[in-house]
């Protein structure tokens, strides 16, 4: 059988780049708005970011507008700077072309924090240049956060399963199954005094990763 199109594509990344993660795919169509977004959620200009890549900023923002295509080398400096796992930047890469930036398919979801510090995350939404985030965040049993300062963000959530203890600008809440909260501008702190994890799916706009 005959290499189709997208075959050829990620053939051809693979041998242009050795390094190339041995997936069988090439990164996300979306992998410059990914950039972008991520660069200007920890507000960074283009200058700031092409200084810490040792690029020029031509280079990066013809990234950005996906007119070129970065080296892996350079998705480990970005995904270091941002401390995100690479993997991210390749989680529509088997998406077909039509459900790119619409549709994220259970497999494809792209993990976000780690089991060892109690808090796992999934990116549901397709993509993080648009006004919010979906994301679902599993928080194991024992498992706490520190204070962490309000941001200038709309946050909400529901709790799919299990049983959260929130701390909303102070406020002590407990949560369960079928609960749901929002908040802007406050300080927020969470634990699980559960058994079990909790499952919760987070809203968060403007988004932040």
């Amino acid at each position: 059988m005959t290499d189709g199109p997208a075959d050829t594509k990620a053939r051809a990344h693979r041998d242009h780049h050795p390094a190339f993660p041995d997936t069988g795919t090439a990164p996300s169509g979306l992998i410059g708005d990914d950039i972008r977004a991520l660069r200007k959620q920890r507000g960074l200009t283009l200058s700031d970011l092409a200084e810490v890549l040792g690029r020029s900023i031509g280079w990066l923002s013809q990234i950005e507008r996906n007119q070129t295509e970065p080296s892996i080398q350079d998705l480990q400096k970005i995904s270091r700077q941002f401390d995100i796992p690479i993997s991210f930047f390749f989680r529509n890469s088997e998406a077909p072309a039509e459900e790119l930036g619409t549709i994220v398919r259970k497999q494809n979801r792209s993990a976000l924090g780690s089991r060892d510090s109690g808090l796992l995350e999934e990116l549901l939404s397709p993509d993080i240049a648009g006004d919010f985030e979906m994301l679902r965040s599993v928080f194991a049993p024992g498992a706490q956060s520190a204070d962490k300062p309000a941001r200038p963000a709309q946050e909400g959530g529901f709790v799919v399963s299990g049983q959260l203890d929130i701390w909303i600008g102070g406020h002590h809440h407990t949560l369960g199954e079928g609960d749901s909260f929002q908040f802007q501008n406050k300080t927020c702190k969470w634990r699980n005094s559960g058994d079990e994890p909790a499952v919760v799916i987070w809203v968060i706009s403007p988004p932040i990763y």
